[in-house]
């Protein structure tokens, strides 16, 4: 055998576990179905944890929850805390300066009361105050309901019912009974009441003694005085003021609840820019807006 002759040299490739790429797929699709099932396991908590359950667990894993204290004994100081200085002591911090100012004072102050739970604050009684009104306001609007559904029920009062204005003031429920052109409420200049009126008022007391409001009754006329010397329009103002007060005390209001009777003249007229208009003659009865009962230890 010739030295000279080339020498081949024969790489032989192995193939390890007989199949296509090996078996490193296998691994892959493993990982793969294991996150799958891990996403649908977490889906499936989502849909059967309350909101509750939902808050705690992100309270758990959020950062606010982790202590901000410097105390040793919420960390790992087990019980001692490093002061400013280096030096280490057990329990708080020392605390620091307070700042004695006057205005850090006045501020403290402030904070102290809002925090006091043993005073009631202005929001609670502002609501307390509108809770009222509005459940005051509900009973009025259900007596003038009442008021005018028995002037339809009864034929001889609705044609009366033109006497009749009833509406909502700041004060409360104001009932006010009217002249009409040619149809008067009392006879002439006399504070006698005309039989419709007494008819008027009778109905009127039956809706008015179902409620507790406190009454001021007020009589009101016009410019023309009274031919009886001596006797202006305010006698006659305060006299029929006063007979609807005996008649409504007559049907069962309690006089107890009878809180004025007034005579105020022409001084308010109904209408003023005609001070003589029949209309300006009149009564009003009103039902008065009650504050609410305030604690006796109660301070502004």
């Amino acid at each position: 055998m010739s030295s000279n002759a080339p020498v081949v040299i024969k790489k032989v490739k192995k193939v390890i576990g007989g199949g296509h790429h090996g078996g490193a797929w296998k691994v892959a699709y493993a990982d793969f179905v294991t996150a799958m099932m891990a996403f649908f396991l977490l889906m499936w908590l989502i849909n059967t944890t309350s909101p509750e359950q939902k808050r705690g667990i992100a309270d758990y894993f959020a950062p606010a929850s982790v202590s901000r204290s410097q105390q040793g004994s919420d960390g790992l100081l087990g019980g001692t805390a490093f002061q400013e200085d280096g030096a280490r002591s057990s329990g708080a911090n020392r605390a620091a300066p307070a700042d004695s100012s006057p205005e850090s004072r006045s501020r403290a102050a402030e904070e102290s009361a809002e925090s006091s739970p043993s005073r009631p604050t202005a929001s609670s009684d502002a609501l307390s105050r509108a809770l009222a009104r509005r459940s005051e306001g509900a009973e009025f609007e259900s007596a003038e309901a009442s008021l005018r559904q028995a002037m339809q029920d009864m034929p001889d009062l609705a044609e009366l019912s033109k006497h009749l204005i009833v509406d909502q003031t700041p004060e409360g429920l104001r009932i006010q009974l009217v002249d009409q052109e040619g149809r008067a409420m009392f006879a002439g200049t006399s504070p006698d009441p005309m039989p419709r009126t007494i008819r008027l008022l009778e109905a009127i007391s039956s809706v008015v003694e179902q409620l507790p409001n406190r009454i001021s009754i007020s009589g009101h006329t016009d410019t023309l005085q009274p031919s009886r010397a001596g006797y202006s329009n305010w006698e006659l103002s305060a006299d029929r003021a006063n007979a609807a007060r005996r008649i409504l005390e007559e049907q069962g209001v309690d006089s107890d609840r009878i809180f004025e009777v007034t005579g105020k003249s022409s001084s308010e007229p109904l209408f003023p820019d005609d001070p003589d208009m029949p209309a300006n003659r009149r009564i009003s009865i009103m039902l008065l807006r009650e504050a609410p009962v305030m604690p006796v230890d109660h301070s502004l």
